[in-house]
């Protein structure tokens, strides 16, 4: 006597691949249309640097839109994050760049306890470069210096975005 297993087989092969096939698609199904995963999020969208125990990150400076230019004499948006992994208080006292006249924190100094995030990230601006000593373009980077109390001074490259896309609703400077 044989017995023929085939029948079963090719049926327990078909139920487990349909399984297979099933439970992912119904375990993701949650998000619908709107899932976070199908939206653009840029990798990074400024500069990054530490300086004794302060990362300063996500940096950059807030250009014209796309397609224009901010002329010699204005004023443009600096957004950033600072975080103090020190084991004492410090404080932003001062910003320059050879690219404005002035770097001006609105509300002076900015205080950064320790182990907490301070974010300059608008849509406002806290740090404002006055009277553009060259036109800025977006794609371009200008050369920015943080002067903290006890961490010291850092200099470092800001990429300058346009005001478009995920910045159209943060805002330049306001005008005197």
């Amino acid at each position: 006597m044989i017995r023929s297993g085939f029948g079963k087989t090719v049926a327990r092969r078909l139920l487990i691949g349909s399984l297979a096939l099933v439970i992912p698609a119904t375990a993701g199904c949650e998000a619908g249309l709107n899932a976070p995963t199908l939206e653009f999020h840029p990798a990074s969208t400024g500069a990054h640097v530490a300086v004794n125990n302060i990362a300063i990150t996500n940096v950059f400076v807030l250009g014209a839109p796309s397609g224009s230019t901010l002329p010699t004499g204005s004023s443009a948006s600096v957004f950033l994050s600072l975080f103090n992994a020190g084991s004492s208080k410090d404080a932003l006292l001062s910003a320059k760049s050879p690219t404005a006249g002035t770097v001006q924190l609105s509300g002076g100094s900015v205080s950064l306890p320790v182990g907490s995030p301070v974010n300059l990230t608008g849509p406002q601006p806290s740090v404002v470069l006055s009277g553009l000593t060259k036109p800025l373009v977006a794609g371009t980077d200008i050369v920015l210096t943080l002067n903290f109390e006890n961490a010291g001074q850092v200099t470092f490259e800001v990429p300058v975005q346009p005001q478009s896309y995920e910045f159209s609703t943060y805002s330049p400077p306001a005008t005197p």
